[in-house]
């Protein structure tokens, strides 16, 4: 017997032995196969019904595009005629410091000179005074001087100080007009009438609502450089630009009763002992149709105006706005008296040299196009001018064309030549407008286009 080690165990066997292999069955001897197995189910949709449904999704679609609300038909410029320039070249004779602007209202900006920084403004304020004034408490129509307001012991102390523009000879008790305070406010510039005028407006005894009202409306006009921190001036932490206090000029030239008061060179009222007189009145007589507005001057502000002025051209008047701020006299100027006269004379100047320039240009022919209607899904029917559009600026003026509809709904479809809208320039009263018109038939947008949309 022969005995193996545990090393030759784990070898297997000698090479020499023989090694039993596994049996190979014959080729012809079957093979057991293992049973069926379930196939998996595969959902089969013919292809008639697959054609079904897409159609059937086609139709909702169509149905929800043709019957949706369609966008809301608008006017547009076209590029080429958002703007045009007056022929020829004029130049303002601005002053050599501060800073000022001019506008014509129905045309646009003239010009602005200087640094447009925030400057003490003096009695100019007072304007802001006025518009707040005339837009939270407007007269009634029954009222044909505005209601009664009295005098309180404020303003009548104020009346008395001294180095400060003021109404004087006021009583307690004294009742007058708003168009007679107007007067006072605006013609002396009387500081202790703004003063009255704020704590009146908002029922108080103080006039810091009334400052917060002032502010409130420079927000709404857009003067964005624009404090005021008192309603006559006198605080020098009031403050502005000629170009803010521009948009407050047309805006309060808005106002019948205010334009009536700043062009009086004077006025009496009964219950004053002296007449109203109006620091004013070289420029008013100068022959320059000046309407006045405010004149402004102290020691911080040096001198300042906002001033309003005509001229006729052709058939029409046009209304011609300007300011000017930070106007410094060299020399002695106690209270800003030499700077005032310094922005009258720069001021006339200005007034002077616009008015002499003014022009009138026709800036769109009849029958031009000028804009289309956009049906809002791509159609657009051209817009053409049924008269011309004509411009009162001066030379080298670059004025801004926009359309507008007529305060109505913009049909969908008209006739040729159906008034829509309109091509104007400038602002306010003096805005010069002409008719638009479609030049083909306005039609509704096709069904094509509604159901093609993807907007």
């Amino acid at each position: 017997m022969t005995h193996e080690s545990p090393a030759e165990q784990a070898l297997g066997p000698a090479p020499d032995q023989p090694v039993e292999l596994p049996r190979v069955l014959p080729s012809d001897q079957p093979v057991e196969q293992p049973p069926d197995q379930p196939k998996p189910r595969t959902l089969r949709i013919r292809p008639a019904v697959c054609a079904l449904l897409a159609l059937g999704l086609v139709l909702v679609i169509a149905v929800v595009q043709a019957v949706r609300p369609l966008p809301a038909p608008a006017l547009r410029i076209d590029t080429a005629h958002a703007s045009f320039t007056l022929p020829g070249h004029f130049t303002v004779p601005w002053p050599q410091q501060g800073q000022a602007a001019v506008t014509v209202p129905g045309s646009g900006s003239v010009g602005t000179h200087g640094a447009q920084r925030p400057v003490p403004i003096a009695s100019v304020a007072k304007v802001m005074t006025a518009y707040v004034l005339l837009t939270e408490r407007p007269p009634k129509k029954d009222e044909t001087g505005g209601p009664m307001i009295e005098v309180d012991a404020k303003a009548v102390a104020d009346g008395n100080a001294k180095h400060e523009s003021r109404v004087e000879g006021l009583t307690v008790g004294q009742r007058f007009s708003q168009r007679d305070m107007l007067k006072m406010l605006m013609i002396p510039s009387g500081n202790n009438i703004a003063r009255l005028l704020a704590r009146w407006a908002t029922d108080s005894d103080s006039e810091a609502a009334f400052v917060r009202k002032m502010n409130d409306a420079a927000k709404r006009l857009g003067m964005k450089d624009t404090t005021y921190t008192d309603p006559s001036g006198l605080d020098a932490k009031t403050v502005s630009t000629a170009v803010d206090q521009l948009k407050l000029a047309e805006a309060v030239m808005t106002y019948d009763a205010f334009r009536a008061v700043v062009a009086l060179p004077s006025a009496t009222v009964s219950g004053l002992d002296s007449p109203l007189i109006n620091n004013m009145g070289d420029l008013l007589l100068a022959g320059l149709s000046v309407r006045r507005i405010k004149t402004g001057s102290n020691t911080p502000a040096g001198g300042t105006l906002m001033w309003a002025a005509y001229r006729t051209v052709g058939d029409r008047t046009p209304l011609i706005l300007g300011t000017m701020l930070d106007q410094h006299a060299d020399g002695p100027d106690p209270n800003g008296a030499t700077s005032l006269t310094l922005v009258k004379k720069n001021s006339g100047q200005v007034v002077e040299a616009v008015r002499d320039a003014l022009t009138s240009v026709t800036a769109v022919r009849k029958g031009q196009i000028v804009g289309y209607v956009d049906d809002g899904l791509g159609g657009r029917t051209p817009l053409v001018t049924t008269t011309d559009l004509t411009v009162i600026g001066v030379p080298g003026q670059r004025v801004d064309l926009r359309i507008t509809p007529d305060g109505k709904e913009l049909p969908r479809s008209a006739k040729a030549g159906t008034k829509v809208g309109g091509v104007s320039v400038g602002s306010g009263p003096d805005a010069a407008r002409a008719p638009l018109t479609p030049r083909n038939d306005l039609k509704a947008p096709p069904l094509v286009s509604k159901l093609t949309r993807l907007g």
